[in-house]
């Protein structure tokens, strides 16, 4: 009998040692308690309250360490809900205040990146924000070429460059459709002077050898036409220019 009585009390001992390892409570009321308190309830996506106790290291410990861990956990929760406009200007406030934290070069990259994710999906809106995300991610190349996000920057970068060039080109192409070949000429060497790595060389070549042809501008015809002919011999863009310059059309 007292060894059947045994084994359901050892259980239920070996239970209560593990719920309350589980659920110890912490002094809420102090940073590192509050600070403890945040990070179980983001662990826990209950963000709100995360972000209230964070909030409250920074406000009731200002000069703890847990404040400043504070302000990155909750620059880190507005980012990874998608909150990005929240989260940018965490992280430059962040940057801000502590230029020299060894996570510098996180959160210069999480501020281009915050900025990125603003960007509209369609082409024919405004992108002018594709700046200031590239104008973190070259301080992460170029400033901390050591750190494990300069890859990632590198690719964000050419998203956002590939973004602006092809509303240039759309803006080029839109003039072209509407014969305002001057317009259109400006707006494709301007794609190859500003967004000469992105893979749209080809047709802005194009654009800007016809585009000077049809507006009589024959010196810059030829002069674009001879790069384009250079420098994609086999394209279809190549052969369609020689086609129409030969033909003396209008």
């Amino acid at each position: 009998m007292k060894r059947r009585l045994y084994i359901p009390i050892l259980s239920i001992f070996l239970f209560s040692l593990v719920h309350c390892a589980e659920t110890e409570v912490v002094d809420v009321n102090s940073a590192q308690g509050a600070f403890q308190r945040g990070e179980r309830l983001a662990k826990s996506e209950r963000f709100e309250e995360a972000i209230a106790y964070f909030q409250q290291v920074k406000n009731k410990f200002p000069y703890s360490k847990y404040a400043v861990a504070s302000e990155l956990k909750i620059a880190n929760i507005q980012f990874d809900r998608e909150r990005f406009i929240e989260a940018e200007t965490d992280y430059r406030l962040f940057k801000e205040f502590h230029p020299t934290h060894p996570e510098i070069d996180f959160v210069t990259f999480r501020l281009g990146l915050s900025y990125f994710n603003q960007l509209p999906s369609t082409i024919d809106r405004d992108l002018s924000i594709a700046h200031k995300a590239i104008l973190y991610f070259d301080e992460v190349i170029n400033s901390f070429s050591e750190s494990k996000h300069v890859t990632e920057a590198k690719r964000y970068k050419q998203e956002a460059l590939r973004k602006l060039a092809d509303k240039e080109q759309y803006i080029a192409d839109f003039y072209f459709i509407r014969k305002k070949y001057d317009s259109a000429l400006g707006r494709y060497v301007d794609l190859l002077q500003k967004y000469p790595n992105v893979g749209l060389n080809k047709q802005a070549l194009y654009g800007a050898t016809i585009s000077a042809y049809r507006d009589k501008n024959f010196a810059a015809a030829r002069k674009y036409f001879q790069k384009l002919a250079s420098t994609f011999p086999d394209s279809s863009e190549r052969t369609k220019a020689e086609k129409e310059l030969s033909s003396g059309s209008q």
